[in-house]
């Protein structure tokens, strides 16, 4: 049966300490229902913060992509989380973000010129840290928001779309 397509938000609830950045929601994103067609994508976001009471930590929201997901777009936000003490303290199911991250979970699958991309989670996540990165570069009113602590963790983070995509891909059937 033919539905129309929804639309969703995840959020990925990243904090800083001195020790590195860390991914406060465990291993994965924090993910909506369908956004209500009376509502606000950013306002789903906002929601989501609430329920796993992180509402009153969030300096930065942003978005920094989008996807086809089964029936969903998928709207993805960065949420850049306050902590004024080791992460791990506040949230002991986060879990570590590293440079080296990127290396250990090798590229991301590769696609003809006309087909889109079918990232995984772990590059959603990479891809919005970069874009952090980029921003902390760019505009200094996000910037300011993160704070020296994030230049820190984020410089290692090299823009990565030059290299991602450097073996050709093979069509398959």
């Amino acid at each position: 049966m033919l539905e129309p397509m929804t639309v969703q938000v995840e959020v990925w609830p990243v904090a800083a300490d001195d020790a590195g950045l860390w991914l406060i929601s465990g291993s994965d994103a924090l993910r909506s229902g369908a956004v209500m067609a009376d509502g606000e994508p950013h306002d789903e976001v906002e929601s989501l913060l609430y329920q796993y009471g992180l509402d009153c930590d969030s300096a930065m929201l942003h978005s920094t992509s989008w996807r086809v997901h089964g029936p969903s777009v998928i709207l993805t936000y960065m949420a850049v989380i306050r902590a004024d003490d080791f992460v791990c303290g506040i949230w002991p199911d986060a879990q570590p973000i590293t440079a080296d991250l990127a290396t250990a979970v090798g590229k991301p699958l590769t696609h003809a010129p006309n087909e889109p991309p079918t990232p995984r989670f772990v590059d959603v996540l990479l891809h919005g840290l970069r874009h952090l990165r980029y921003l902390m570069q760019h505009d200094v009113t996000n910037a300011a928001a993160m704070g020296d602590l994030w230049r820190r963790h984020l410089e290692p983070l090299e823009p990565a779309l030059a290299t991602m995509y450097d073996v050709q891909h093979e069509a398959v059937g």
